[in-house]
């Protein structure tokens, strides 16, 4: 896999570089609540413009249904990028359209442009190769090279990120390299005691991910909406929680493998919840209540770990020496459901560990909690890639990027 230091040494200057980044940030309006994938971009497009390439930015936001929608155009991305660069951003207001072209076409070198969002073409993420071709040959006239930066996509066998590498000369970008290198260490190269913590909402997301780390992992930690199907699995009430009653056979399963392997299975030991679930637009006290993970009642709706679990995982992850956490251990958005996974991301800074923070809801919370983002080992910017790779699955964006 070629490197951006070899592209550049190579020589960039005039030349027009594609950089498929991923910007897909959440927006409140036209206010952009987390940038954290945006400033993960910067260094590979300044390190672009510096060598004084005209660098074409591409990214996807949202889901829209193949076609232009107001809600999801990165118009606000471009004004924030521009601010993180310290340089004007040039906005196309199509994809490869008119301003796409005229915009590119006015670069002069070391300046960047962001085209519109990927997905209002149907051609970007369409199942049909021969569609999704004449896509990626429309975007390969706007540009003279490739660089591969959006790890939060290689795992789609999109337009941008799998057939345009194959009609450009093309590169791995640093934030991708940086992605890879540290997601070996997780798989190839582990140092022990490693530790999992999983969370999220559905334990279905995560079954091929908890199979692949039982190979691997000497301890799994298991937290949010997806632990009550554990405990249902165990043959414990979880209320009114959220529960994948189809599920909890291949759990069983899970949790028997795990005994024989060795692999240490950590469960919730009390919860905090609530008859209903909170506000999270006004924050309003949800007067939780804090009940044994074994006891809940079958009013009581399952929100976060307590507090008694609290220590018990961070006491699983005081002697690690590998930490991967995905997924939140609760409803992380409202402060009465927040404390369970603040404890997990403290837990990880307590540690001795080399420490992944996985993506997607996981970084978010560290960064909405209030934690030093460089005080991790490494907070990627794909949850779902992250997870994949995780599981042994090539990912199409990765292939496409080898030589």
């Amino acid at each position: 896999m070629k490197t951006i230091d070899e592209l550049v040494e190579d020589g960039v200057a005039g030349r027009r570089v594609f950089v498929r980044a991923d910007l897909n940030v959440p927006l409140d309006g036209e206010t952009i609540t987390d940038d954290g994938r945006i400033r993960a971009a910067v260094p590979t497009i300044t390190r672009l413009a510096e060598a004084g390439a005209r660098v074409v930015v591409a990214s996807h936001l949202g889901r829209p249904a193949g076609a232009p929608d107001p809600r999801f155009s990165l118009a606000p991305v471009a004004q924030r990028l521009g601010q993180l660069l310290g340089r004007e951003v040039a906005f196309a207001t199509d994809t490869v359209g008119d301003s796409a072209k005229a915009t590119v076409a006015s670069l002069g070198d070391g300046g960047v442009t962001l085209l519109e969002n990927l997905r209002f073409q149907a051609g970007e993420t369409s199942k049909d190769d021969a569609e999704r071709g004449a896509f990626a040959d429309r975007l390969a006239e706007l540009a003279d090279l490739y660089v591969g930066d959006g790890f939060g996509a290689v795992h789609r066998r999109h337009a941008s990120v799998y057939d345009l590498p194959a009609r450009l000369p093309h590169a791995a970008g640093g934030l991708i390299a940086t992605e890879v290198n540290v997601l070996k260490k997780l798989t190839d190269d582990v140092s022990r005691p490693y530790a999992v913590v999983l969370g999220g909402a559905k334990v279905s997301d995560k079954l091929l991910v908890i199979d692949h780390l039982l190979e691997r992992a000497d301890r799994i930690l298991i937290g949010g909406g997806m632990a009550y199907t554990f405990l249902k699995a165990q043959g414990h009430e979880v209320g009114s929680s959220l529960l994948q009653e189809d599920q909890v056979p291949a759990v069983q399963e899970y949790l028997a493998r795990a005994k024989d392997k060795g692999v240490e299975f950590v469960l919730p030991v009390d919860v905090v919840g609530a008859s209903e679930f909170p506000d999270l637009k006004t924050k309003a006290p949800a007067h939780p209540a804090t009940v044994d993970a074994d006891a809940i009642p079958a009013d009581l709706m399952g929100l976060d770990i307590g507090p008694r679990t609290q220590e018990l995982y961070a006491s699983k992850l005081a002697d690690a020496e590998t930490v991967f956490w995905n997924g939140p251990m609760g409803v992380f958005e409202h402060p009465d459901y927040a404390e369970g996974t603040r404890a997990v991301a403290q837990g990880l800074l307590d540690s001795s560990a080399f420490t992944v923070v996985g993506g997607g809801d996981s970084a978010a919370a560290v960064r909405l909690l209030g934690f030093d983002e460089n005080a991790f080992g490494h907070i990627s910017t794909g949850g779902g890639a992250s997870l994949e790779y995780l599981e042994g699955k090539t990912l199409p964006g990765l292939a496409a990027l080898e030589d």
